[in-house]
């Protein structure tokens, strides 16, 4: 790599396989390690990538490292996106731009259907959009229809999010049993498979439920899925911060504080920003109760967790 980087136009196959293979370890540590940490490293391949990418003189090698670039671009909003606790929603949509770029560069819808599909996610979880998040994810999921069903629910479960937002049950489920009608059409060849599991359905559903304004009927789902993610730590984290409001918006405050701790564990081992803004969501619903013990140690565990960001 030191070569290549030396003499960008000799770049061949073999070094956009390692940056490929680095990018991926990177991607996988995302579940269980913090953005903060894997934001240096991620930056850094991604200037590699875009720098041979100019460079490349092989078009078979500049197709390849356009489709590194595409994935690395991605990653990076994400990153940007949760170190800034979601509150930076620029930077991140530049990097998407990117990624939409480079995916349509290559041709490769389901690259481009996941970049637009978190453009979505910035709409509806940073800006407040509803209606921009529903539109932005239905573009996600026509762009994905052909290549990967997998894709395509996942992105008709953020419309579904969209309509719940907007207070519109009719539109959300119908959206909801759409998304489920998707988990039949995945073949073995679709590679977002794995990212569209049963567990992030009843994650999608469970928020949906409660931005409805129906905590009773996700409590259960969230339940579940809380215990089902273990393995993947942001996600869970956000599960809890949403059982966490089911509980407090149904009275139940034992339920409530304990749950709470257990989401204040989760985003202290990983500092995942949709965690975060749920757990401080959920700390601004516990005021009523702040002059009361269990109360008060939640609010000293958050801002203890405040001072450490």
């Amino acid at each position: 790599m030191n070569y290549v980087l030396q003499n960008p136009g000799s770049a061949d196959m073999v070094a956009v396989a390692y940056l490929h293979e680095r990018l991926r370890q990177l991607d996988e540590s995302y579940d269980h390690t913090s953005s903060t940490a894997i934001l240096g490293p991620a930056g850094h391949v991604h200037g590699q990538v875009k720098f041979l990418r100019e460079h490349a003189t092989n078009p078979r090698v500049r197709r390849a490292l356009y489709e590194v670039e595409a994935d690395s671009a991605t990653l990076m909003s994400q990153l940007v996106w949760d170190v800034s606790q979601r509150r930076d929603h620029q930077a991140p949509l530049t990097y998407l731009d990117e990624a939409v770029d480079a995916a349509r560069h290559v041709r490769d819808p389901s690259v481009e259907s996941y970049a637009v599909l978190r453009k979505s996610f910035i709409a509806l979880y940073g800006e407040k959009d509803a209606g921009k998040g529903r539109q932005l994810a239905q573009q996600a999921a026509e762009v994905a229809q052909l290549v990967s069903p997998s894709l395509a629910g996942l992105s008709l479960l953020h419309v579904a999010e969209g309509y719940a937002m907007a207070g519109e049950l009719n539109g959300c489920e119908d959206a909801l049993k759409k998304a489920e009608a998707q988990f039949d059409r995945v073949t073995a060849d679709d590679v977002s498979a794995p990212y569209y599991t049963v567990n992030e359905f009843n994650r999608l559903a469970g928020s949906c439920y409660l931005f409805l304004g129906l905590p009773e009927r996700a409590e259960p789902i969230l339940r579940m899925t809380t215990r089902a993610l273990a393995a993947k730590k942001k996600s869970q984290a956000i599960a809890l911060g949403n059982l966490t409001l089911a509980f407090i918006r149904q009275g139940k405050l034992d339920e409530a504080a304990d749950t709470m701790h257990r989401t204040i564990d989760a985003v202290e081992l990983t500092r995942g920003g949709g965690g975060l803004n749920l757990a401080f969501s959920a700390g601004r619903e516990l005021r009523p109760w702040r002059g009361e013990t269990w109360a008060q140690d939640i609010n000293d565990r958050l801002l203890a967790l405040m001072a450490a960001i």
